[in-house]
C-alpha cells in the first residue's frame, strides 16, 4: 500500500475509536520507508498524543505493571507510559513500535491490550487509538515471528515506497530540490535494500532525508559533499548525487523562466527533471503571494516546451501536488491540458 493510502487508512481508524468502530492496525515493511513517521503524521494532523512504545526494550512487568500489597491482597500500579485520559487526553494514538522484535513474553503481555483495550484494571481511554509497526523476518532486523494470537488482534498494511507520494512529502518539507530531481531521474534509488548484502547505509526515504542535511551542510565544501553523502545513502547512490549536483552549474536560469522570459529547454534528461523540480519548488514558496499566478502561469509556459511530454506532466502532476486545486483557475492551464490529452495524467 503507498503512503498517502495508508495514511488515509489511519485517519479513519483515529477517527472511528472515538465511536466504537476502532479495529488495532498493524504496519508491516521494511526499515527506513516512514512507518513511524505516518503514525507521527496522523497524530500531529488530529493534534493529539502519540504514546510510544518500543516493545523490543521492554519486559513484560514494564506493560503489565508491578505489583503491590494491599491487606490480605495484590494488586498492579498501572505504568505510566500507558494512556490515560487525565494525564494525556481522551483521543490519542497508542502506537507499539518495533512490535515483531518484542520478545514473545512481552508480545503475550500485549494480547489483552491490543484486544481488550484492558489490563486487569487498567484500560485504554475509548478515544484512542491502537496502531503497531514492525519489520519483516527477511528484512534483516532481529525478528520474531508474530504469534498467531497476537496477530489476529490486527487488520494487517504492508507499506510500500512510492517516488509520488514521497515527492509531495519532499515539496511541503522543503526538501533540497536538488534531490527530489535527482530521485526523480534516478527514481529506482529512492528505496534500493537488498536484505542479502550487509551493508551499513543504503538507500530509503529516511536515509535520503540524511542526505538533504547533508547538502546542507557540506555544500560548500566540495572535498566532503562526496564522502558525507556516501556516509547516508551508501557509496554508488552517493557518488551518482554528488555527480548530479556538480552537474548543475549548468541549469537553465529559473528566475528568468519565472518571469516569463524564452528560456531554452536544456538537452541533458539530468537537467531536465533538475529544472522541473526547481519549478515546482519555487511554485509551493509563492503559494499565498499575490503575484503567485502569474507565476504558476509561467511554469506551465515552460511545462509545454519540454520535448518529452511525459516530463512536463511530471512538472505539472507535482504542482498540483504542492499548490493544490488553484492550479486549475491558472488561465494557461487549459491550454497546457489540451496540448498534452493524450498523455495520461496522474492525480490530475
Amino acid at each position: 500500500m503507498r503512503p498517502s493510502h495508508l495514511r488515509a487508512v489511519l485517519e479513519r481508524e483515529f477517527l472511528s475509536a472515538r465511536e466504537g468502530q476502532h479495529t488495532p492496525v498493524m504496519v508491516w515493511g521494511p526499515p527506513g520507508i516512514g512507518k513511524s513517521q505516518i503514525v507521527a503524521q496522523v497524530a500531529a494532523h488530529h493534534r493529539v498524543p502519540m504514546i510510544d512504545v518500543r516493545l523490543s526494550q521492554m519486559e513484560p512487568s514494564d506493560l503489565r505493571g508491578i505489583p503491590f500489597r494491599v491487606g490480605d491482597t495484590v494488586e498492579w500500579a498501572v505504568p505510566g507510559l500507558l494512556p490515560d485520559a487525565e494525564r494525556h487526553g481522551a483521543h490519542g494514538i497508542l502506537f507499539l513500535d518495533e512490535i515483531t522484535s518484542a520478545a514473545p513474553s512481552v508480545s503475550a503481555a500485549a494480547y489483552q491490550l491490543i484486544l481488550d483495550r484492558s489490563l486487569g484494571a487498567y484500560a485504554i481511554p475509548p478515544g484512542w487509538a491502537i496502531f503497531a509497526a514492525g519489520n519483516r523476518q527477511g528484512d534483516r532486523g532481529v525478528t520474531y515471528t508474530m504469534p498467531a494470537p497476537l496477530a489476529n488482534r490486527f487488520s494487517h498494511f504492508e507499506l510500500e515506497v512510492n517516488l509520488d507520494d514521497w515527492v509531495a512529502w519532499a515539496h511541503r518539507n522543503a526538501i533540497d530540490e536538488r534531490l527530489i530531481a535527482f530521485l526523480r531521474f534516478r527514481p529506482e534509488l529512492l528505496f534500493d535494500f537488498d536484505p542479502a548484502h550487509n551493508a551499513m547505509a543504503f538507500p530509503s526515504p529516511r536515509s535520503w532525508e540524511f542526505a538533504h542535511r547533508a547538502l546542507q551542510k557540506f555544500d560548500d565544501h566540495a572535498d566532503l559533499l562526496g564522502e558525507a553523502l556516501q556516509a547516508c545513502v551508501g557509496p554508488a547512490a552517493g557518488v551518482e548525487l554528488a555527480a548530479f549536483v556538480r552537474n548543475l552549474d549548468r541549469l537553465p536560469d529559473v528566475e528568468a523562466i519565472l518571469r516569463g522570459e524564452a528560456v531554452e529547454v536544456p538537452e541533458e534528461l539530468d537537467l531536465q527533471y533538475a529544472v522541473a523540480s526547481a519549478l515546482v519548488g519555487r511554485a509551493a514558496r509563492a503559494r499565498g503571494d499575490t503575484d503567485a499566478t502569474p507565476v504558476y502561469g509561467h511554469i506551465l509556459d515552460y511545462a509545454g516546451r519540454f520535448p518529452q511530454r511525459e516530463i512536463g506532466v511530471m512538472l505539472v502532476s507535482d504542482m498540483h501536488r504542492a499548490i493544490g486545486e488553484e492550479l486549475f483557475a491558472v488561465p494557461q492551464f487549459s491550454n497546457w491540458a489540451k496540448a498534452v490529452a493524450d498523455v495520461m495524467l496522474f492525480d490530475l
